[in-house]
């Protein structure tokens, strides 16, 4: 059942994903004092009916509420500059040439490293901070397929106070 619904999603997914909402979450440790983090989301769906609904504005807050606690700094694995992930490579290959791994096995630990790495910065590959048998993606898969149209998101943004 899982599957059919992922396979639906990729069929929503191709539809253009135009319509949506802004949200934003500022986190204020002190109510009486002013907020110190703030996050806003574009999220986008296909059609205003479906912005509109309060399952889709509670995807969005939920998502800003993630941003606000894992800091992504990507949204994608794409957007990683080549020279960022050149780097972590090369680090990676020096640790396990460090340990005295067999080079036999090195490229299939570097790119374990490379996959935990873009879990760290990228937002659609982190882990969800609500149930981490789930990435950020797979419940835009989810939600895409709960509302028949694809749900995207387009950009973030992370703002810290004295950051």
């Amino acid at each position: 059942m899982r599957e059919r619904g992922l396979a639906s999603a990729k069929k929503y997914g191709q539809r253009a994903a135009e319509e949506g909402v802004v949200e934003a979450y500022l986190h204020k440790p002190d109510p009486h004092m002013p907020a110190k983090l703030g996050v806003m989301i574009e999220l986008n769906c296909a059609t205003d009916f479906v912005a509109k609904t309060e399952r889709f504005r509670d995807l969005a807050k939920q998502i800003c509420m993630h941003i606000s606690h894992a800091r992504p700094v990507y949204l994608t694995r794409e957007e990683v500059p080549d020279a960022e992930v050149d780097r972590e490579r090369e680090i990676y290959v020096k640790q396990a040439q460090a340990e005295g791994k067999p080079e036999k096995i090195i490229p299939k630990i570097v790119e374990g490293k490379l996959d935990a790495f873009y879990a760290d910065v990228c937002l659609l590959d982190q882990k969800w901070i609500r149930d981490d048998s789930k990435t950020i993606g797979h419940m835009l898969d989810e939600a895409s397929s709960e509302l028949k149209e694809p749900v995207k998101v387009r950009r973030f943004a992370y703002f810290k106070v004295g950051a």
